[in-house]
């Protein structure tokens, strides 16, 4: 359902979280425990802790791009969860940037060994995780390894061997924007400028 509300243009997702599903009043059936969430959000930053042990910078940066990539691969139900964004949980919320600012310092030192292209900003892991949610929920169980793939090109296009100029990043703002699944004052859901009223 919330694939199918993103679709729609919704601007939010309610995720329902509840200390015991199966005596919910409603919603039970599609209810994470809070431990659940917790766990799930935990080694999603905790991630990040294992690549900055790691030796090697560029062996970091692609095991830590290539296992967030699998944690939304092998929970189809939280794979658009990691493209969202949900200021008034502070919990969930500190854990993401903890994550953040920790793949910051993994970027900083993959582009100190020379592996890493230049260019590479930490919007680019955001449009990373969206393409790869795309490919999860669109495979789905008919394909459900094509992630792998998807990653594999991507891993090799941030190879400072692969760097040929590229577009712009998308702002910070603008991707916070879309982790809010906002739009643009203005501006259709299909990115048109929209008539005013």
């Amino acid at each position: 359902m919330c694939l199918a509300a993103v679709a729609c243009g919704s601007d939010g997702l309610i995720i329902e979280v509840h200390p015991d599903p199966k005596n919910a009043v409603s919603d039970g059936a599609q209810s994470l425990t809070p431990h659940a969430f917790a766990d799930t959000m935990a080694t999603y930053a905790g991630a990040i802790d294992t690549a900055l042990s790691d030796p090697d910078p560029w062996h970091a940066f692609c095991d830590y791009i290539e296992r967030v990539c699998a944690m939304q691969a092998g929970d189809r139900g939280f794979a658009d969860v990691l493209t969202l964004t949900f200021p008034t949980a502070k919990g969930f919320e500190a854990d993401r940037d903890r994550a953040y600012h920790g793949f910051v310092e993994l970027i900083r030192r993959a582009k100190a060994t020379g592996r890493l292209r230049k260019d590479f900003v930490p919007q680019d892991m955001i449009l990373l995780l969206m393409a790869n949610a795309g490919v999860v929920n669109a495979t789905g169980t008919a394909a459900p390894d094509a992630w792998r793939r998807l990653v594999a090109y991507l891993l090799q296009s941030f190879a400072a061997t692969s760097a040929a100029p590229l577009p712009a990043p998308p702002a910070p703002r603008s991707i916070y924007r879309a982790l809010l699944r906002l739009q643009p004052k203005g501006t259709s859901k299909n990115g048109h400028n929209s008539p005013s009223r």
